[in-house]
C-alpha cells in the first residue's frame, strides 16, 4: 500500500517523545487530518485517537498512523516536520498541493 505522507526524522522523534511521556494508550494511533477550506485554503491536524469505521490505517516509520479514508487524497504528498526554534517550536506541515 502507497504510504501518503512522509514524517521527517525530527518528528518522528518528537511523536514518539509524546506517545513515551503523555502516556498516550496503546491502541491509540496517531491520527492525521484536514480542516475545510476557505480563504486560508486546507488546515492540517495531528491528535492521537483510536480507529474508526472510515479510517485508513499505515505504518510509518514505526508510527502507526491514522487519516479518514476521504481526507487521504488532500494529504498525498505531504511532509511532516517539527521546528523548534528559540521563540516557537511545533509540528509543520509541507504540501505541494498547498505550493508549499
Amino acid at each position: 500500500m502507497l504510504i501518503p505522507i512522509e514524517i521527517t526524522d525530527k518528528a518522528r522523534e518528537e511523536i514518539k517523545n509524546i506517545m513515551a511521556t503523555k502516556n498516550i494508550p496503546s491502541e491509540y494511533r496517531l491520527r492525521v487530518g484536514v480542516k475545510g477550506g476557505g480563504c486560508g485554503g486546507m488546515a492540517y491536524n495531528l491528535g492521537f485517537d483510536t480507529p474508526k469505521d472510515n479510517d485508513q490505517q499505515f505504518e510509518i516509520d514505526g508510527i502507526p498512523v491514522l487519516m479518514e479514508k476521504r481526507h487521504v487524497m488532500f494529504l498525498m504528498g505531504m511532509k511532516v516536520d517539527f521546528y523548534e526554534g528559540a521563540e516557537a517550536r511545533g509540528f509543520t506541515f509541507v504540501n505541494p498541493k498547498d505550493g508549499g
